[in-house]
C-alpha cells in the first residue's frame, strides 16, 4: 500500500504564488493576522497527523471494515484513537469562528488540511467531514438555544453530525421523502421514518451524534415545498449541557459497499425520536442547501485528494518497475529492462494524473479563497459576487473533479498492470473508494442539470458571466506576452465558445425543454475542462515569471510549465468531443427505441 506524503510544496505554490492568499487575508479583518508562519505551522501539523496517524491505518481499515452488533457500530482498529488525536490537535475547528470555539483561520487554509485527510485515509475522513455543513446550517437558521446547545461540541469535534436526507424509494428526488414529524406538547416533534446511506450514522468516536433530518409535517404541501428540517440527537441534551436519555433513533444495519469500507454507512431508523425544528416549517430543503453545498465542495476536494494519492503510488511504482526496453534504445543498460516510466503510454497516464491533480487543487483552493471572502469580507459587493461564483462553480467542481479522480485512480491500476488488480498493492482500493464520490451529494448527471438549468439558463447566464469575464480579462492582460500565447489564445477561443454554446442550448430549449437534459452532461464536462485550462494558464504564467527572474527550484517550475503544455495539448482537445455531443441534441437520444 503506498505511503501518503503530504504535497506541501505544491500546496504552498497554489496558496502563496498562484492565489497570493496573504494579500487577500490582509483585506479581510477576520483573517488579517494569518501570516505565513502560522500557515506553515498548521500545514506541517496536519501533514504529520495524516502521514503518521491516518495513512498507516488506511489499508487495514479497508480490510477490517466496520463491525455491527445489535445497533452498535465499532470502527476499524485505530480509527477511534486517530479521531481523538484529531480533536486534541484542533484540526476540525480550524476555520470555525473564534466566537464559536474555533481557531478563526481562513477556509482556504482548512481546505489544504482537509485535502490531506482525503489522500491519507478517505474512509476515516467521512466521519468528521459533515460537521462543517451542520454547523453552518444550525448557525444560519437555528434558534439561539439550538446554537448554544449543539454548536460548541460540534465545533470542537466532541460530537459529530450526519445529514439524513434520502430514503430507499426517493434517491435524489427529495420531494418523495416520507419521514414524518408530529408536534409534541413541549414544542418538540416526534420523528418517524427510515433514512438510508447515512455516513457516520453510528460509530464509536464520540458520545453523541447530531442527526440533521428532513421530514414532513402532517399538513405539509406535497413535494419539495413540504419538507422541514430537524435536529435529532442520538442522546438528548440536558439544560446544563450534559447528556440525558437515549433518543429513539438507531442504526438498523450497515450498507455493504464497494468501497469506503472503513466508513460506517448506515440505515437509520427514527421511531418517534425527539426532534427539534430548525427555522420555519416547510423551509427545510432551502436550509439544507447550505449543508449540501458545503458537502459538495468537500466532495470535490475528495476527488483531488484521490488523484494525489493515485499519482504518488503510480509514480513510485513506475520508477521502480522494470519491463521491456524503450523503443529508441535502452535507457537503463545496466538493468535487465528499463523502468516503465520511460514508455510513452505510461508517461501519458502519469502526466494525466499530475495534470488533473495539480489543476484540480488550484481550482478547489481558488474556490475556497472565494469562501474566505464570503465569510470574512466587509465588502458586500465582493461577498455577493463570490457567493454567485461559488454557486456556479460548485456543481462543476463536484462532478468533474470526482469523475477525473476516478479516471486518475483507474490509471493507477493500469500502471501497476496485474499487480494493480491485487489488493495488497492498494491501487484497487483507490478505485473502489473513489467510485462513490461521483454519486453522493448528487450524481454527476444531477450536478449537470443544476449547472445548466438552475445556475446558467435560469438567470440568463449572469453567474456564468462572472467567470467568463474573469477569463477574458486574464487573456487580455497576457496579450502582450509572447510566451503566454500558447495558453491564452486557445483559452480565449474556448471561453468565447462557452458563451456561444450556452446561447445555442438556450435557443434549442425554447422549442423543447428536454434539450437542456440532452446537453447538460457534455456541457458540464466542457465547462470543467475550460476551468482547468484557466487555472493551468495562470499557473503557467507564475512558473514563467519564476524562471525568468531566476530560482533555485528551476526543476519544479519547469515541471509546472511542461504539465500546463501537456494539459493544453493532450487533455483540452476533449472539449471538441463534448461540443459535438451538445450539438447532437435530443435527436441523437430519441431516434432509437430502447428494448
Amino acid at each position: 500500500m503506498p505511503q501518503y506524503t503530504a504535497p506541501l510544496r505544491d500546496m504552498n505554490f497554489v496558496l502563496h504564488e498562484l492565489l497570493q492568499v496573504q494579500k487577500q487575508y490582509r483585506t479581510i479583518p477576520a483573517f488579517a493576522e494569518t501570516d505565513r508562519e502560522t500557515m506553515d505551522s498548521i500545514l506541517a501539523l496536519a501533514a504529520k497527523f495524516n502521514e503518521n496517524e491516518l495513512s498507516p491505518i488506511n489499508r487495514s481499515g479497508d480490510e477490517e471494515g466496520c463491525h455491527y452488533d445489535n445497533g452498535a457500530v465499532r470502527t476499524p482498529t485505530g480509527f477511534k484513537e486517530a479521531y481523538a488525536k484529531y480533536v486534541e490537535l484542533g484540526l476540525g475547528s480550524l476555520a470555525e469562528p473564534v466566537s464559536r470555539g474555533g481557531l478563526g483561520l481562513p477556509p482556504s487554509l482548512a481546505m489544504a488540511c482537509n485535502e490531506m485527510i482525503g489522500g491519507a485515509n478517505r474512509a476515516w475522513g467521512m466521519y468528521p467531514c459533515l460537521n462543517h455543513g451542520a454547523i453552518k446550517s444550525i448557525a444560519a437558521h437555528g434558534s439561539p438555544e439550538q446554537v448554544s446547545t449543539y454548536l460548541p461540541k460540534l465545533v470542537t469535534g466532541e460530537w459529530t453530525a450526519t445529514m439524513c436526507l434520502t430514503e430507499s424509494h426517493a434517491g435524489s428526488d427529495l420531494g418523495l421523502v416520507r419521514t414524518r414529524a408530529e408536534a409534541r406538547a413541549d414544542g418538540s416533534y416526534a420523528i418517524s421514518g427510515t433514512k438510508i446511506f447515512i455516513s457516520g450514522g453510528e460509530h464509536d468516536f464520540t458520545d453523541n451524534i447530531v442527526h440533521i433530518v428532513l421530514a414532513r409535517l402532517p399538513d405539509a404541501p406535497k413535494g419539495t415545498k413540504g419538507i422541514s428540517l430537524f435536529i435529532v440527537p442520538k442522546f438528548l441534551v440536558n439544560a446544563d449541557g450534559s447528556l440525558g436519555a437515549r433518543n429513539t433513533v438507531s442504526c438498523g444495519s450497515l450498507e455493504h459497499k464497494m468501497g469506503l469500507k472503513g466508513s460506517a454507512t448506515c440505515v437509520m431508523n427514527f421511531d418517534g425520536a425527539k426532534g427539534f425544528l430548525i427555522g420555519q416549517p416547510n423551509k427545510g430543503l432551502n436550509y439544507m442547501f447550505i449543508f449540501m453545498n458545503s458537502a459538495r465542495l468537500g466532495v470535490a476536494l475528495q476527488g483531488v485528494a484521490g488523484m494525489e494519492a493515485a499519482y504518488q503510488g503510480s509514480l513510485a511504482y513506475a520508477r521502480d518497475r522494470l519491463a521491456m526496453r524503450a523503443l529508441s534504445g535502452p535507457k537503463m543498460p545496466e538493468q535487465a529492462a528499463d523502468a516503465i516510466i520511460v514508455h510513452p503510454a505510461v508517461r501519458n497516464m502519469l502526466l494525466t494524473q499530475k495534470a488533473f491533480t495539480e489543476g484540480g487543487r488550484a481550482l478547489v483552493y481558488w474556490l475556497a479563497s472565494h469562501e474566505d471572502r464570503i465569510i470574512g469580507s466587509t465588502d458586500e459587493e465582493s461577498r455577493r459576487e463570490s457567493d454567485a461564483l461559488l454557486g456556479l462553480m460548485t456543481p462543476i467542481a463536484k462532478a468533474v473533479l470526482t469523475e477525473l479522480g476516478l479516471e486518475a485512480a483507474k490509471h493507477g491500476i493500469q500502471i501497476y498492470g496485474g499487480h494493480g488488480f491485487i489488493r495488497e498493492w492498494g491501487m484497487e482500493q483507490m478505485v473502489r473508494d473513489a467510485r462513490v464520490a461521483t454519486l453522493y451529494e448528487g450524481t454527476t448527471e444531477i450536478q449537470a442539470l443544476d449547472l445548466l438549468g438552475r445556475k446558467v439558463l435560469a438567470n440568463q447566464g449572469q453567474q456564468l458571466k462572472l467567470v467568463t469575464d474573469a477569463i477574458h480579462t486574464f487573456c487580455r492582460e497576457q496579450s502582450d506576452n509572447p510566451a503566454m500565447q500558447e495558453f491564452v489564445t486557445p483559452l480565449a477561443a474556448l471561453c468565447q465558445e462557452w458563451e456561444a454554446v450556452t446561447r445555442r442550448i438556450g435557443l434549442s430549449a425554447l422549442g423543447n425543454p428536454d434539450e437542456v437534459g440532452a446537453a447538460a452532461v457534455d456541457y458540464l464536462y466542457f465547462s470543467g475542462y475550460v476551468m482547468l485550462a484557466y487555472v493551468w494558464a495562470m499557473m503557467a504564467g507564475v512558473a514563467q515569471k519564476a524562471l525568468v527572474i531566476g530560482t533555485p527550484e528551476e526543476k519544479f517550475y519547469q515541471a509546472k510549465l511542461h504539465t500546463a503544455r501537456f494539459y493544453f495539448r493532450k487533455i483540452l482537445p476533449r472539449t471538441k468531443t463534448h461540443l459535438d455531443g451538445i450539438d447532437a441534441g435530443m435527436a441523437a437520444l430519441m431516434a432509437v427505441e430502447l428494448f
